[in-house]
C-alpha cells in the first residue's frame, strides 16, 4: 500500500406420429417457409445489483456467476454502463489504462449513490470489470463497477462479507475511517492500526480531496504539494485557523490512490491528521484552537 508521512442454441424438433383417418400433411415444396425465424442472439451483459462470489477484470460469459447478497461475496455490482463515442469505436480499453477513465467517474458517482457518500472514506474500493476482447469483438461495450469491502486501510485486498453495500455510509458504520494509531519503523510509517477514538491514539482521518490532473510520475514528486492540501482539510477538521501556527497543532498522512488507479482518473487522496509529539483520547473534529493547541 502506498503512503507518505509528511452460443447460440437451437432447439430440436419432435416428430409425433398421428395414427386414424387423418389426412396427411403434403410438402408444399416450399422447404422455408414452415420454419420459424430464428431470433438475434443477444449479447452476454452482466447484472447490475448483484454480488459476486469472485472478482476478475475480465468477466467471461460462460464463467459469470452471482449469488444473493445475503450470502458471503467479494464484491458488489454498483452500475453497469456502457462504453460510447471514440472509444466504443476502438479496440477494448485496457484495465489500469487512460481510456477507462470516462467509466470510472461514473463507478465512481453511482458507488458514492448505492452508499450514500464517499467510498474513499471507508475500506472500500472501486473496480471496473470488461468484457472479454472476443465478447468486445462480437459488439459488447459494457463495463461494471464493482464495490468491496476491505481488510484495511493498508491493505487493500477484497474480503468477504455478508450483506449489500448500499446505504452504508448513511448512518453510522465500522467500515468508515475514524482513529488510528500508526506503527513506524524509524521515520516510514508502516500501517495504521485502527482504534476506537476514546483510546490512545496519534491519528484521525479527516477527509478526501480531488487532486488536479496530473501524471503519475509527477504526482509522486509533489509530496510536500499534496502536505498542503491535507493540511487545509486539518484546519478546517478540527476548526483551527490554516495559519502559520498550523504545522504546530498538527502534521499529515495521506493515501493516494494506487498507479492503476491513478491510470484510470481516480483522483481521490484520503488525508489523516497526524499527531507526532502527543496521543489523542478524543476526535479531533471541531475542537477549535484550545482542543488542538499550538505547541
Amino acid at each position: 500500500m502506498r503512503r507518505w508521512l509528511v452460443a447460440l442454441a437451437l432447439a430440436g424438433t419432435a416428430t409425433v406420429a398421428l395414427g386414424g383417418c387423418v389426412q396427411p400433411h403434403r410438402a408444399d415444396g416450399d422447404l422455408i417457409d414452415d420454419w420459424p425465424p430464428l431470433s438475434a442472439p443477444r449479447l452476454f451483459v452482466p447484472a447490475t445489483d448483484a454480488c459476486l462470489p469472485r472478482i476478475t477484470p475480465v468477466v467471461q460469459a460462460g464463467t459469470y456467476e452471482t449469488v444473493e447478497c445475503a450470502r458471503s461475496h467479494l464484491a458488489e455490482a454498483v452500475h453497469v454502463g456502457m462504453f460510447t463515442g471514440a472509444t466504443a469505436g476502438g479496440t477494448r480499453p485496457e484495465p489500469g489504462s487512460p481510456a477507462l477513465r470516462t467509466a470510472r467517474a461514473e463507478c465512481d458517482q453511482r458507488a458514492r449513490e448505492a452508499i450514500g457518500g464517499d467510498w474513499h472514506a471507508a475500506r472500500l474500493t472501486l473496480n471496473i470489470a470488461l468484457p472479454s476482447v472476443t465478447g468486445w469483438l462480437s459488439g459488447a461495450r459494457w463495463y461494471r463497477c464493482d464495490l468491496s469491502e476491505t481488510d484495511s486501510i493498508d491493505n487493500t485486498r477484497p474480503v468477504n462479507r455478508v450483506g449489500s453495500l448500499r446505504g452504508a455510509l448513511v448512518s453510522d458504520n465500522p467500515l468508515v475511517h475514524r482513529c488510528f494509531d500508526p506503527k513506524l519503523i524509524g521515520n516510514n510509517l508502516n500501517y495504521m492500526a485502527p482504534v476506537l477514538c476514546t483510546e490512545p491514539h496519534r491519528a484521525e482521518f479527516v477527509g478526501v480531496y480531488v487532486e488536479r490532473d496530473m501524471s503519475w510520475a509527477v504526482f509522486t514528486r509533489s509530496s510536500q504539494q499534496v502536505h498542503r492540501r491535507c493540511m487545509g482539510l486539518i484546519a478546517a477538521f478540527a476548526d483551527v485557523p490554516n495559519n502559520s501556527d498550523l504545522p504546530y497543532r498538527a502534521g499529515s498522512i495521506f493515501y493516494p490512490p494506487s498507479q492503476r488507479e491513478w491510470e484510470e482518473g481516480d483522483r481521490g487522496v484520503r488525508c489523516f491528521l497526524w499527531s507526532d509529539d502527543r496521543r489523542l483520547t478524543r476526535s479531533m473534529r471541531g475542537v477549535g484552537p484550545k482542543g488542538l493547541p499550538a505547541i
